[in-house]
């Protein structure tokens, strides 16, 4: 067994790998830069897939020789420009926003755990729970609202004795007229 060559590789190798590696990240800072902070957002899972690809992208380009860095560099420029076509169509297309971010949805209305969200969304009543205690909120009846984001995490809304909460206007599953507690649409 040639172990030199199996921990070092070929001479050649490393050197490739530190000149590229350095390049390559270098070209993807500047490129993230010009896309703006939106590419590297937690927004959806479109954004979450676009940031995975850009790993992987700069992992072959790192440990591939058959990848040259130009090659690298242009695919990081692929998918920068696609995430940002994406958005800037999400923007402006509600059809597009709906296929590319999904939409919120209530996963407890004034206290009361909707079970039939919480199956849909695969969330567990002990998930919502501790979202409200991560909220410094000890009882659920003084919860108006869990709602499941689009970056899946979970946003709790206080009770309030205002008007309805308009923060919830674009959450599916929330009342539009106020009704009784755990009856929402």
């Amino acid at each position: 067994m040639d172990w030199e060559r199996m921990l070092l590789g070929a001479a050649a190798a490393l050197p490739r790998t530190l000149i590229v590696g350095v390049l390559a990240y270098a070209a993807l800072v500047v490129l993230l830069r010009i896309s703006g902070k939106r590419t590297l957002s937690k927004f959806s899972a479109f954004d979450f897939v676009v940031t995975v690809a850009l790993g992987s992208t700069l992992a072959t380009i790192l440990v591939s020789s058959d990848v040259a860095l130009a090659q690298g560099v242009t695919a990081l420029v692929v998918l920068i420009g696609l995430q940002l076509a994406i958005s800037w169509l999400s923007v402006r297309s509600e059809r597009v926003r709906g296929i590319v971010k999904g939409e919120p949805v209530l996963l407890l209305h004034r206290g009361e755990l909707l079970d039939g969200a919480l199956r849909r969304e695969r969330i567990a009543h002990e998930e919502v729970r501790a979202a409200v205690r991560g909220q410094g909120i000890a009882t659920l009846t003084d919860v108006e609202a869990a709602v499941l984001e689009t970056d899946g995490s979970i946003t709790i809304v206080r009770r309030t004795d205002g008007g309805p909460p308009s923060a919830l206007a674009d959450v599916h599953g929330y009342p539009r007229e106020p009704g009784p507690p755990g009856k929402p649409l």
